[in-house]
């Protein structure tokens, strides 16, 4: 997670030599999405663990992306008004969310945390611990961020959907993980659905309203020209 943050504020740093209220609206997506990841993790699963003699260490330790995909997006927007920043950031975002997803997931991959749900012997399966072969949760992760990266390059690089790739990531993203939540051991909170999988309706929902707003400012923006 920390080499994740590392690589993600090097490439930030960089990119704030544009404008120093960049730095700024970094600083505030980072904190707000530590806030967001704690948060829904606390909610999604965390109180699972209210009587569990290691629960400190637990609930100090668990984080949640799409709490933290939440949290993010809204601190960035509230940053950006308290600075008077009118530009588009999300194209950046989307390309350093999943490439810091990515390098985090691994922490996740060493550690055994995060993992899939029990599953037959196949070329695909990783042991956990205790031998058993587990559904390969992190690893198919990994996949779908950084087929994103490579998605919002080739955009980037045909100029199509300028400032819409972050709110697009948010919709794919939550998409992915409502659907993936099913293969992976977390708790069940609602029936057969999981905190995340409320929360990943969250995201989709919070993708899709920017869309649709920052689509209709560019309306407006070329109308007026």
């Amino acid at each position: 997670m920390l080499l994740g943050i590392a690589v993600t504020l090097v490439f930030w740093s960089r990119l704030a030599k544009r404008n120093d209220k960049l730095l700024l609206i970094y600083i505030a997506g980072l904190t707000g999405a530590f806030l967001g990841a704690k948060i829904v993790y606390l909610a999604a699963e965390g109180w699972l663990f209210w009587k569990a003699p290691e629960r400190w260490l637990i609930w100090a330790t668990g984080k949640s992306i799409v709490g933290a995909l939440l949290g993010g997006y809204a601190a960035v927007e509230i940053a950006k008004r308290y600075v008077g920043y009118k530009g588009a950031t999300g194209d950046w975002f989307a390309m350093i969310v999943p490439l810091g997803v990515m390098i985090g997931r691994v922490g996740c991959l060493m550690h055994g945390c995060c993992q899939g749900r029990v599953c037959q012997p196949a070329w695909y399966a990783i042991p956990d611990d205790s031998g058993v072969q587990r559904w390969p949760a992190v690893p198919v992760e990994m996949i779908f961020n950084a087929l994103m990266i490579l998605l919002f390059f080739i955009l980037r690089r045909m100029h199509r959907l300028p400032g819409q790739h972050f709110h697009l990531y948010l919709i794919g993203y939550g998409l992915f993980r409502f659907a993936h939540e099913f293969a992976r051991d977390t708790p069940q909170v609602a029936g057969i659905f999981s905190g995340y999988q409320i929360a990943s309706l969250a995201v989709v929902t919070l993708g899709i309203c920017g869309f649709v707003r920052r689509a209709g400012l560019m309306r407006e923006n070329r109308a007026a020209e």
